[in-house]
């Protein structure tokens, strides 16, 4: 039997972003299923005590699919769990402070747009305190970013690749462990999950924890 996936999608999104991917993966005998947040409204801890909740009640095996924002969440969850997934999905996983999230921190309407958890993604401290996940944990990783002519966001990247959101630096653990496997995906940030390969090679791995 296939395990079943929670996914969980990023900042400033909802889960009609996830919805596609439910979709193929049920499409592939997958049961899948969104958790939804708002980053605009919804404490982080708060959050985190629902995330808790939806993942205790969810009967083993199961994997957990999480699109940036969503990877914070999945971590910061992962040493509570009495029941660990078999393995954790990360799609353009923010893994520092990112220079997107410090650059707008301090205006208005990025606070009043993202909350408390646009804050978190730029606070060093918050971040670097992150559990590591202990699972087999695949990192996908875009590479698609802005083009020169869009120079006051290329500008931040200078020649790194990157997503457009996401430096590929801003995406790697400070010390990465063998369980950790990393795939990089010719894709931009809001709309890796979609990704031909992304789904293919999900599906494909989903498929692997059935041994494990």
């Amino acid at each position: 039997m296939n395990p079943s996936a929670l996914l969980l999608h990023g900042m400033g999104r909802t889960p009609l972003s996830m919805v596609q991917l439910a979709r193929r993966l049920r499409a592939a005998n997958i049961d899948a299923r969104c958790f939804g947040y708002s980053a605009t409204f919804e404490r982080f801890a708060t959050c985190q005590a629902r995330l808790w909740k939806r993942i205790a009640a969810t009967k083993p095996p199961y994997v957990l699919i999480g699109h940036s924002l969503g990877t914070v969440l999945i971590r910061s969850v992962l040493p509570e769990l009495s029941v660990p997934p078999r393995a954790c999905f990360f799609l353009t996983p923010p893994t520092v402070a990112c220079r997107m999230a410090r650059r707008f921190a301090p205006h208005l309407l990025y606070r009043l747009l993202t909350g408390e958890m646009g804050q978190l993604l730029a606070d060093p401290t918050f971040m670097a305190a992150l559990p590591m996940p202990s699972m087999p944990t695949t990192v996908y990783v875009g590479t698609r970013g802005w083009p020169r002519c869009f120079s006051t966001f290329a500008s931040l990247f200078a020649d790194e690749a990157n997503d457009g959101i996401l430096g590929v630096s801003e995406t790697l653990f400070s010390e990465t462990p063998p369980n950790v496997r990393r795939v990089e995906i010719r894709a931009v940030h809001s709309f890796i999950m979609n990704h031909e390969n992304v789904v293919r090679d999900l599906i494909d791995k989903i498929r692997v924890t059935e041994t494990l």
